[in-house]
């Protein structure tokens, strides 16, 4: 598999980002039974606005979010379609949930951790 890389982002709130730290920032955890489907996102701009006024609003947040910066493999990529939620620029992937072992060993360095919105508890 060639190790060409498409760059995505993924808004997520304090509890996720525990849970990626917890595992050396280099996968996403399992989803739970009520999330079917993994968004990771094409534009940082689409990201930052969810972790901004989406996951500060959210109690299962924690009142925080974080904006995430990982590369996977575009082959693998290449199997999913892309998905436009809202605006043009609301573009992401919906990753089955259970194929995200399959996506986490696709993903080419660590997550990086961009910005962060909220207070610290």
């Amino acid at each position: 598999m060639s190790d060409v890389v498409t760059t995505l982002y993924r808004p997520v709130g304090r509890k996720e980002l525990e849970l990626i730290r917890a595992g050396g920032f280099r996968a996403f955890p399992p989803r739970l039974a009520s999330q079917p489907f993994f968004y990771p996102v094409l534009h940082e701009e689409y990201a930052l606005q969810i972790a901004r006024d989406w996951n500060t609003k959210d109690e299962a947040s924690g009142y925080q979010g974080y904006v995430l910066r990982f590369n996977v493999r575009t082959e693998f990529l290449s199997r999913y379609e892309v998905h436009v939620a809202g605006e043009s620029r609301h573009r992401e992937y919906w990753i089955p949930a259970q194929e995200l072992d399959e996506f986490n060993r696709n993903i080419l360095g660590r997550i990086e951790v961009l910005q962060e919105f909220g207070t610290r508890t």
